[in-house]
């Protein structure tokens, strides 16, 4: 992560800003929530052990991956990130994005979901992945219950390429050819780049 700490990704509604230890405390409380726990495939850490996992991410030098707080006036109400394959298997990314408010004690903000924030931060970091990083491929693993996430994956012209049964995920991808690399660009075109 070190080649892209610093950088923040600014766009019409939302920021993208790197996920830092003073983001650790938000992102563990979200994922104390069974709801999560179940969307997302995950079991549950102790404080520390995500407090571990922000600083091996932060201080891998060859980790090219791209883990983003995404905020909207101020408010941390999403998480996202990208997962960059090894060199060896091409350029190609494994893309998730955690929309998500609030807090155990406090209910989701229903305010927050629905209304595109996700799709503009899922927008942002895969151009930024085309320009900078050279991507080609995107996937994106879903559990299988999860519409919601997997309408919207469709709508960025991912296709679902594989289901798995046993997991109960599906897979979908999405090979950027060159009209898909302009479409991309195009649609995030008011996107700046700026220093943390």
């Amino acid at each position: 992560m070190k080649i892209n700490q610093n950088t923040v990704l600014q766009g019409q509604r939302v920021t993208l800003v790197p996920y830092t230890s003073a983001h650790v405390p938000r992102y563990h409380e979200w994922m104390q929530s069974e709801e999560l726990q179940r969307l997302t495939a995950s079991e549950p850490l102790s404080l520390e052990q995500e407090y571990e996992m922000q600083r091996s991410w932060q201080d891998d030098a060859d980790s090219e991956d791209l883990k983003r707080f995404l905020r909207v006036g101020g408010s941390d109400v999403t998480y996202s990130s990208f997962f960059f394959s090894l060199p060896h298997h091409g350029c190609s990314a494994l893309i998730s994005i955690l929309c998500w408010s609030g807090s155990r004690s406090l209910p989701k903000k229903p305010s927050y979901r629905g209304r595109g924030f996700g799709k503009e931060a899922t927008l942002m970091m895969m151009s930024y992945g085309v320009r900078n990083l050279g991507i080609t491929t995107f996937e994106a693993k879903i559990g299988q219950e999860n519409e919601a996430s997997i309408c919207m994956f469709k709508k960025l012209h991912f296709k679902e390429v594989a289901v798995n049964s046993v997991f109960q995920e599906v897979t979908l991808r999405l090979d950027v050819s060159d009209q898909e690399r302009r479409w991309l660009l195009e649609q995030t075109d008011h996107v700046e780049e700026k220093s943390y």
